[in-house]
Order: C-alpha cells, then sequence, then structure tokens
C-alpha cells in the first residue's frame, strides 16, 4: 500500500506541475482582458448581423455567377441588377403556408430547424476575424471568445448540428426525409473523420488549438504551403460537411425530391436553407484561419511600412477577401460538377481520403521530429526531404497494387455480331459492331406456343 501510495502521490505532483505549464503555453494569443460584459454581446450582435448580410448576398451573387456560367442572366428584376431578390424570397417564404404532415412528430418536427439553424451561427464565435482594435473606448480584438481547444469546439459543434438533419428526416414520417437523413449520418460521420485528421498537421505545426495562437504562428509562413496536402483534404470535406454540389446526397433533389427537408415549408425550411449557408461561412473562415494566416495580410501587403495593413481595422478587410474566395469556389463548384453516387462518395472517404490522411499526418510528425532534431528552423527541407521518403515508398506500392488489380481483371471483347432483338428489345450495335440480318426460316408464328413466346408486331417483320 505504501508503494501505491507514494505512486499516487508523485503523479498527483506531476500532474499538478504539468497542468500550470500547459496552460502558460497554450492560453490564447487574444486578449479579452479589457472586454466587459456588455461589449461582447455587441460584437455577438455584429457577428449575427455579420452572418445574416453575407448570406444574403452570397444567395444573390451564386445565383448572378452560375447564370453567368451557364449562359444566362439570373435574377434582374427586383431591385438594381436583381440585388433585392435575395429579401424578396426571404419575404415570400415567411408569408407562405406553414404544414406539418399528418404523421409527423410535431415536437421533434419544429425542433429540428432550430438545431441545424442554431448552430450554424455558434461555431463562428471562435473565429478570429481581424487584430486588436478599439471599440467604445475599450481595446478588444475582432473576435467573441477563444478557448484553448477552439478548434474541436468547431467539430463538436459541427457534429450536434448535422443532428437537425438526421431529426427532420426521421421526424417527417415519411420515406424520402427518411433516406436523407440516413444519408446525412453516414456521410458526416466519414468526412467529419478525415476534417478532423487533416487538422492534425495544423495542431503540430502551431503547438496550439486555440485559433488566436495559430493565426500568430502563420506571421512568417501560411500553413497551405507546409500542409498542402491537409489543406487539399479539407477542401473536400468542408464541401461534403456542408451537403453541397457535388455532394448533396442528404437533398438528392434527383432521386430523393428534396431529401431530408421535402416535408418542410415557410420558416421551417428557410432554417434549413439559412443554416446550409451560414456553415459554408463557418467552413470557409475556419480554413481561411488554419492554413491562409486568418486576418493577415498577403506576404507582400504584410511588408508595407513595418506591417501597417496587419494593425487595426485593416485585418476584417483581408478575412473578407479569403473568405468570399472560398465561398467563389462553392459557387464554381456547383456551376461545373453534377453530382457523384453515394456508393462512389463513400468509397472515397473510407478508402482513399482517410488512409491518406493517416499516412500524411505520420508525415508531419516526422516533418516536425526532423525540424526539432536535423534542421533547426527549415521547414522546407524537412518537409521535402521527408514527403519525398514517403513518395518513394508509396509510388512502388502503387504500382505494384495496380497491376495485381488490372491482372485481376477478366477482359470480354465484345461479339462482332449481335441479333438486336435477342432479348425481345431492340438493341443498337457498339462501334465495330454489325448486326445480325434476320432469317425468316426460324421465324416464330405471331400467336406463339406454350414454349415460344409470341413475337411482336416490330419483331415479326425482321424474322
Amino acid at each position: 500500500m505504501s508503494l501505491i501510495a507514494s505512486l499516487a502521490t508523485g503523479l498527483q505532483t506531476g500532474a499538478h506541475t504539468l497542468v500550470p505549464a500547459l496552460a502558460s503555453t497554450d492560453n490564447p494569443a487574444a486578449d479579452f482582458s479589457d472586454t466587459p460584459w456588455w461589449l461582447s454581446l455587441i460584437k455577438a450582435l455584429l457577428i449575427f448581423v455579420f452572418l445574416m448580410i453575407n448570406t444574403l448576398i452570397v444567395i444573390w451573387f451564386e445565383r448572378r455567377v452560375i447564370g453567368r456560367m451557364q449562359q444566362r442572366p439570373g435574377p434582374n428584376r427586383t431591385g438594381p441588377f436583381g440585388l433585392l431578390q435575395s429579401l424578396a424570397d426571404g419575404v415570400k417564404l415567411a408569408l407562405k403556408e406553414d404544414l406539418i404532415p399528418k404523421n409527423a412528430d410535431k415536437v421533434v418536427f419544429l425542433l429540428a430547424p432550430v438545431i441545424a439553424g442554431s448552430m450554424a451561427f455558434v461555431s463562428f464565435a471562435i473565429i478570429p476575424m481581424g487584430p486588436m482594435v478599439t471599440m467604445f473606448g475599450h481595446r478588444t480584438p475582432l473576435q467573441l471568445t477563444d478557448t484553448p481547444i477552439a478548434v474541436l469546439l468547431v467539430l463538436a459543434v459541427a457534429g450536434v448540428g448535422v443532428y437537425g438533419i438526421i431529426l427532420a428526416g426521421w421526424s417527417s414520417g415519411s420515406t424520402y426525409p427518411l433516406l436523407g437523413g440516413l444519408r446525412s449520418t453516414a456521410q458526416i460521420i466519414s468526412y467529419e473523420i478525415a476534417m478532423g485528421l487533416s487538422l492534425v498537421a495544423i495542431f503540430l505545426y502551431s503547438g496550439s488549438m486555440s485559433t488566436s495562437q495559430i493565426v500568430a504562428s502563420q506571421k512568417s509562413l501560411w500553413f497551405i504551403i507546409p500542409a498542402f496536402f491537409s489543406f487539399l483534404v479539407y477542401v473536400v470535406t468542408m464541401v461534403g460537411e456542408t451537403n453541397r454540389l457535388p455532394f448533396d446526397l442528404a437533398e438528392g433533389e434527383g432521386e430523393l425530391t428534396g431529401g431530408f427537408h421535402t416535408e418542410y415549408s415557410s420558416l421551417k425550411f428557410a432554417m434549413f436553407f439559412l443554416g446550409e449557408y451560414v456553415n459554408m461561412f463557418t467552413v470557409s473562415a475556419l480554413a481561411t484561419t488554419m492554413f491562409l494566416g486568418g486576418w493577415q495580410a498577403p506576404p507582400g501587403i504584410a511588408a508595407i511600412n513595418e506591417g501597417m495593413f496587419n494593425q487595426g481595422w485593416w485585418g476584417l478587410l483581408w478575412f473578407a477577401i479569403k473568405l468570399w474566395s472560398f465561398m467563389f469556389f462553392f459557387v464554381w463548384l456547383r456551376g461545373s460538377l453534377p453530382r457523384v453516387r453515394y456508393d462512389q462518395f463513400m468509397r472515397f472517404g473510407w478508402k482513399f481520403l482517410i488512409p491518406v490522411t493517416l499516412l500524411w499526418v505520420v508525415a508531419v510528425a516526422f516533418i516536425h521530429g526532423a525540424q526539432l532534431a536535423f534542421f533547426g528552423a527549415n521547414t522546407g527541407t524537412a518537409s521535402i526531404i521527408v514527403v519525398g521518403v514517403f513518395a518513394a515508398i508509396a509510388l512502388p506500392v502503387a504500382w505494384i497494387w495496380e497491376g495485381k488489380h488490372e491482372a485481376g481483371i477478366v477482359r470480354v471483347e465484345p461479339p462482332e455480331e449481335i441479333d438486336p432483338f435477342a432479348g425481345g428489345y431492340p438493341i443498337p450495335a457498339l462501334p465495330g459492331q454489325r448486326l445480325r440480318e434476320p432469317s425468316l426460316q426460324g421465324a416464330r408464328p405471331l400467336g406463339g406456343s406454350a414454349d415460344q413466346p409470341a413475337l411482336t408486331d416490330q419483331e415479326n417483320p425482321r424474322g
């Protein structure tokens, strides 16, 4: 007992000494000491207004850009250049009849859009939109709050938000919404794993999960360069997380008529619509924070006049430009790519993204270790050497696997001559094939027999 007690005492003492050390090194870089509670409420209101106005703008922007891509005008009736069309659509949704299906679970049916819409706003609270500024006589960061595990908060809130989609599909009491909810469940679980793994590299490079610390650690080099593969994986997963084309399989208008929100109308449908677009802004803001230096100016502009454009309200401008670059990417994808099949989407997530991202996390760990042990602060040299070693191992393995896969494929050559009515339906010939000429000798009678079906009017003239 004395040995166990001494070990427990040692562990407790070590834990007490370790926690302050971690707390001192992983505190957020943002300073909220001069931010009273009423100023936090004002900043929360400003974030809400910022997201609502940007949602109205991006709906108009999306319709105009896709209209240009598809050689049609887009909205051009309500307001100058159609700018008030989004506002008119919102008024129309509010005035539409509110219907609830007879077999729906009414409480959950009403709760689902509230969850989906409200959770979309929560994640934006930890996004740093600018440096320290002066507001109403107080020095405060352009950020509502920050914690040592702020990025995990975003992932957790995204996981809660998907409950709105799942509950909407289940509570509607209809087949298509239920299938949409099931698709959403598997989709979000699959791509949240890859998204979380893609962010591990950023945690290793910055040494923190605090968003303000991550932005501060990109002062000399944006993480999109050393963590380029994590950025590519994150871009794919953020499209899957927001149910946007080509990954909008939870809605799937072509086969599910509208998916999880088929039975919703009026403001309840508007809440899902609002949640989707606010989620687009949230994942875009997180990508800006994690990979593009957050609110910091581009390297060339940041060097002007000792960082003049990295101070004050200038950060909000650079943040908005980067944010809207991702929003244009969302719109561009929707106007360019068709929807993928569900089995292709899930296979890509589980059999490619997750295994490859795991390998990338291991590679980044080696890069970080090599940087600390051999190359000092030379991240570029460490990255090139470690990525080269992994590529030298991965390419032969992929070549061998592809050769075995090709060897296992049995290729069946199409016949040179086919009977177009062999299966009872007219079948066109493939390129290089010829149609077999009909023969009247083997023609079946029109009436047919017990073991020989009757010929149709189209088959009889051809024998």
